[in-house]
C-alpha cells in the first residue's frame, strides 16, 4: 500500500475539494452539511459564547495553557488492545456508556493529582502553536481509565463548532457517553486538515503524548470521528495509526488528508451520501476499501441497523467495517451520533 492509495481515483476529488473550500463559509445553516446552497453552510450558528461543553469555558481562563511549554514527554502505548471475539451485528452492539471493562491499558496519567480541567489549550508542534478544546467528564476520577475520542471539524469549521454543536456537542457523542469518555476537538490550520507534510498527524501525536501523561486514559479505547475534512482526517489516522486507534468513524470523507503506509487493522464505521457533489461517493468508497483490505474483510455484506447500513463479513475478529451509504448529498446521517456511539462503545 503506497501513500495516498489509488491516487488516480482520488485526484478528481481534489477538484471538488477546492470547490467546497471556496463554498465552505458561504452560508449559515444547521451545521449538518458542509458546502453552501440549499442544504445550509457548514459552520452553522453555534460558534459563539458558551465555550466547550462538559466543564469550564473553552476560551482562555485558568485552565488553558499559555503555549509556552512544549509537548510533555511521550508515554509509549502499552498495546494490549482487545482483538478476540466478534464485534457483533455490524458493530451496532449496545453499549451502556460505562467505562471500559477488562483489558484496560492505563496511561501514565492515571493517579495524577494535577489533571487538567476542560478548556482550550495550546501546544507546540515543531515550532508551530496548535490549539485544541478538551472536555473532561464532570466528576473525573484519576484512577478510572476513560475512553479518549478525537472529533475533527469540517472544512471552514472550528473546534468550538464541534464542541458546542452537532447534536449537543462532539457530534452528539458527549451526551451519550454519560461521563465515560474524554473528548478532544482540535483546531485545524486554515480551518481544515490538509495534513501537509504530515503536520496534522504530528499534531495528533503531540496531543496524545500530553494527554497520556496528564489524564487517565484507556489506551486500548482511543477513537476518531469527523465530518467531511474531519472524516478525511479520521481516514488518515486509521491509515497511519491503526496500532493506536481502536476505531474510526469518518462521515463523507476521502483520502485527501493522506493515507500513510500501514497494515494494522482498525475497526471502521463510515457513511457517505450517494448524491454527494462535494466529496464524490467513489472517493469515499476508495477510502473504505483501504480498511476492507486491511481488516481482511470479504465483499459479502449483511444489513444492520439502521438501514441502509451494511456490515462486511469475514473481517478479522474485533475489527468490523460498517458502511452506511444513504440517499442524500454532502451531509451527516440524521442518526450518526447514536450509530457512532454504539459502534465505539462495543469496544
Amino acid at each position: 500500500m503506497e501513500t495516498l492509495r489509488n491516487w488516480g481515483a482520488i485526484a478528481p476529488g481534489l477538484v471538488a475539494l477546492a470547490a467546497f473550500a471556496a463554498l465552505a463559509c458561504s452560508s449559515q445553516g444547521d451545521g449538518t452539511t458542509e458546502a453552501g446552497g440549499s442544504a445550509g453552510g457548514l459552520a452553522g450558528p453555534g460558534t459563539s459564547g458558551s465555550g466547550a461543553t462538559g466543564g469550564s469555558s473553552a476560551t482562555g481562563g485558568s485552565s488553558a495553557t499559555d503555549g509556552s511549554s512544549g509537548v510533555t514527554g511521550g508515554v509509549g502505548g502499552s498495546g494490549g488492545r482487545p482483538s478476540s471475539g466478534d464485534a457483533g451485528a455490524g458493530g451496532m452492539g449496545a453499549g451502556s456508556g460505562s467505562g471500559g471493562s477488562g483489558g484496560e491499558a492505563q496511561s501514565a496519567g492515571c493517579g495524577s493529582a494535577t489533571a487538567p480541567k476542560s478548556g482550550r489549550f495550546s501546544i507546540d508542534v515543531g515550532g508551530a502553536t496548535r490549539e485544541y478544546i478538551l472536555a473532561v467528564p464532570d466528576g473525573y476520577d484519576s484512577n478510572r481509565a476513560y475512553r479518549l475520542i478525537f472529533t475533527w471539524h469540517p472544512r471552514g469549521g472550528s473546534a468550538e463548532q464541534v464542541a458546542t454543536g452537532f447534536g449537543g456537542g462532539y457530534y452528539g457523542l458527549q451526551s451519550r457517553a454519560a461521563g465515560s469518555a474524554i473528548f478532544v476537538s482540535p483546531e485545524g490550520i486554515d480551518q481544515g486538515w490538509a495534513n501537509t507534510g504530515g503536520r496534522d498527524i504530528a499534531f495528533l501525536r503531540a496531543m496524545l503524548d500530553r494527554l497520556r501523561a496528564e489524564l487517565c486514559i484507556d489506551e486500548s479505547r482511543i477513537f476518531s470521528t469527523g465530518f467531511s475534512y474531519g472524516g478525511m482526517m479520521s481516514y488518515a489516522i486509521g491509515c497511519a495509526m491503526g496500532d493506536v486507534f481502536r476505531a474510526i468513524a469518518p462521515m463523507s470523507g476521502a483520502l485527501y488528508s493522506g493515507c500513510d503506509n500501514g497494515d494494522h487493522p482498525v475497526a471502521m464505521w463510515g457513511s457517505h451520501g450517494d448524491a454527494d457533489n462535494v466529496v464524490p461517493l467513489d472517493n469515499g468508497r476508495t477510502a473504505r476499501d483501504v480498511f476492507l483490505e486491511r481488516n481482511g474483510c470479504d465483499q459479502q455484506t449483511k444489513p444492520v441497523d439502521p438501514s441502509p447500513c451494511v456490515s462486511y463479513e469475514g473481517c478479522d475478529a474485533g475489527y468490523p467495517v460498517v458502511w452506511c451509504e444513504f440517499s442524500g448529498g454532502h451531509a451527516m446521517p440524521s442518526n450518526s451520533g447514536e450509530s457512532i456511539w454504539r459502534f465505539f462503545s462495543q469496544f
